[in-house]
């Protein structure tokens, strides 16, 4: 090799390791300074109409859905006062996003009622479902598989309990809705 190509090579050489090693920090400076989060990339909806604790009506991409929520159970209607406070709660949530919310679904997209079944979040980290836990106005309500926020929700449950809020306090629920729905059957 000629004394002139030693000397074009070594500053290419030079160059290129630069790069390779430049490479992969751009892109992680790129990926973490965008402003776009996995949850912002949910669908988004509006709140119609909140049937009761944990079932909302919504509109999204241009259809009407019947929801349910993922992950809790709110006292019936019939359950007084807990029902009653219940659905107010959700809506109070509901109302102060503006009635817009961002939607996640899980695994099974229905269930036996043809709901659709979500989680719904006020922004990018606020989750309407562990909120109705957290401040006691349902339990916990697993089915598999649908549990991607599992440990999320059960803390929120466990919290509620711990700080005796909404139906673990004082004059709580007496009978869990599971309970009260095999009592009074849907007709």
């Amino acid at each position: 090799m000629s004394w002139m190509n030693k000397r074009r090579t070594v500053p290419y050489r030079i160059s290129m390791g630069y790069a390779l090693y430049l490479a992969p920090i751009m892109f992680c400076l790129t990926v973490l300074a965008s402003p776009v989060r996995a949850e912002s990339a949910l669908p988004e909806a509006r709140i119609i109409k909140v049937n009761d604790g944990d079932t909302v009506v919504m509109r999204m991409e241009g259809k009407t859905y019947r929801t349910r929520l993922i992950g809790i159970d709110a006292p019936e209607m019939g359950q007084e006062p807990w029902g009653r406070k219940a659905k107010k709660h959700l809506r109070e949530l509901v109302k102060g996003s503006g009635g817009i919310v961002r939607v996640e679904m899980d695994i099974t997209k229905y269930d036996k009622y043809d709901r659709l079944l979500a989680y719904l979040w006020l922004d990018d980290k606020t989750l309407i479902n562990e909120l109705m836990l957290r401040d006691g106005y349902a339990v916990l309500f697993t089915i598999q598989p649908n549990s991607k926020h599992v440990d999320r929700l059960k803390k929120a449950q466990y919290a509620a309990r711990k700080n005796r809020s909404g139906i673990w306090g004082p004059n709580g629920l007496t009978e869990k809705p599971v309970e009260y729905r095999k009592a009074h059957p849907r007709k």
